[in-house]
C-alpha cells in the first residue's frame, strides 16, 4: 500500500492563501546522514506533496529541515527553489553558520532556524539563544521543539528569546497534560508576552487517547485558540516520518479534525493565513 496523496475534499473548505507551516521533503539520490534517522522508505519529495497541498486546498508551505539530514540544507532549498513565493523554509542553523551562508539562504528563501531536543535533532536547545542572535538582523523565527512538561525549566531560556518564535507540535508534551497544569498554564504565559506562537502539528505522536479525535491535545488546542488564536498556527507535519508510509494518518482526517477545533471563519483566516503571513512573508 502507497502513501495516500489525495481523497475526498475537506469537510470545511479551507480559506484563501492557507499555509501549511510544517513539511519535510527527501530526495532517494541523497542518503541520511550520520547522527539522524533513516529517510522514509519511500523518500517523499516536494512533487508528492504538491498532490497533498492540492488535495487539502492549501497554497503555500514552509519547509522545514529534517532531522534525517541533519545540518546540510541542500535537498530542502532544492525543493524551495521549485515554489517562489508560495514556499519559505526553516533551516538547520548552528553556532558556526557563517553571515554569508545565512544570506545566500535568506534569497532562497528560508526564514527560519531550528532547534530540535527530541529525536536525533540537529540543533540543540542549548544553543537556541546563539542561533537567535545569528538570525535576528534577518527577522527570521526559532522554532523550538522539546518534551512540554519540561516547560517550567525551559521557560527562562525561551523568555530571552528576541523576535518571534515557535513552540513546535502543540508544546509536546509527552504524554499530554492537563489545561490547568502548571506546565501549559506557563506556555500561556510564554504566549502572553507577545512573541510566542504555537504550532497546531502532529496530534499523533504525543496523543495518548488517539484518533480521530485526539481528545487529550484539542482539549490544549482549543484553549490556545480561544486564549489568542493570533498566535497559533498550522502545520500538516507531512509526511509524517514517525511511522512508515503505510501507517501515515490520513492527511484530511487530521486537518478536519483541527478544523473542528476552531469556532469560526475569522479564526480559520487567522490560524492558517494571517498568522504564518506575519511569521514567513514579511520580509
Amino acid at each position: 500500500m502507497a502513501r495516500i496523496l489525495t481523497g475526498k475534499a475537506p469537510r470545511i473548505a479551507l480559506p484563501k492563501g492557507s499555509v501549511d507551516t510544517h513539511i519535510h521533503v527527501y530526495d532517494a539520490k541523497h542518503p541520511a546522514l550520520p547522527g539522524g534517522p533513516n529517510l522514509p522508505a519511500d523518500a517523499a519529495n516536494i512533487i508528492d506533496y504538491h498532490q497533498v497541498q492540492q488535495w487539502l486546498g492549501l497554497e503555500k508551505v514552509v519547509i522545514t529541515q529534517p532531522n534525517a539530514y541533519q545540518t546540510d540544507n541542500t535537498v530542502m532549498l532544492d525543493a524551495l527553489s521549485t515554489l517562489g513565493d508560495r514556499g519559505r523554509g526553516v533551516v538547520a542553523v548552528t553556532t558556526s553558520t557563517d553571515e554569508a551562508s545565512l544570506q545566500e539562504w535568506h534569497e532562497k528563501g528560508a526564514r527560519g532556524a531550528r532547534i530540535m531536543e527530541l529525536t536525533l535533532g540537529a540543533v540543540r536547545i542549548k544553543d537556541l539563544l546563539e542561533v537567535n542572535a545569528k538570525v535576528r538582523s534577518l527577522n527570521w523565527t526559532c522554532i523550538v521543539q522539546f518534551n512540554g512538561r519540561e516547560m517550567l525549566d525551559r521557560a527562562p531560556l525561551l523568555k530571552q528569546v528576541q523576535g518571534d518564535y515557535v513552540i513546535d507540535h502543540h508544546g509536546k508534551f509527552l504524554p499530554p497534560v492537563s489545561p490547568d497544569s502548571k506546565a501549559f498554564s506557563q506556555l500561556l504565559k510564554l504566549i502572553d508576552k507577545g512573541n510566542c506562537y504555537y504550532k497546531i502539528a502532529a496530534c499523533y505522536e504525543s496523543s495518548v487517547t488517539g484518533g480521530p479525535d485526539y481528545s487529550d491535545l484539542a482539549e490544549l488546542s482549543k484553549r490556545v485558540i480561544e486564549h489568542a488564536p493570533e498566535r497559533v498556527i498550522w502545520g500538516s507535519n507531512w509526511p509524517h516520518v514517525s511511522g512508515s508510509p503505510e501507517a501515515a494518518p490520513n492527511d484530511v482526517e487530521l486537518l478536519d479534525t483541527v478544523m473542528s477545533w476552531m469556532p469560526d471563519e475569522k479564526i480559520r483566516q487567522t490560524i492558517f493565513v494571517d498568522n504564518p503571513h506575519h511569521l514567513y512573508w514579511r520580509s
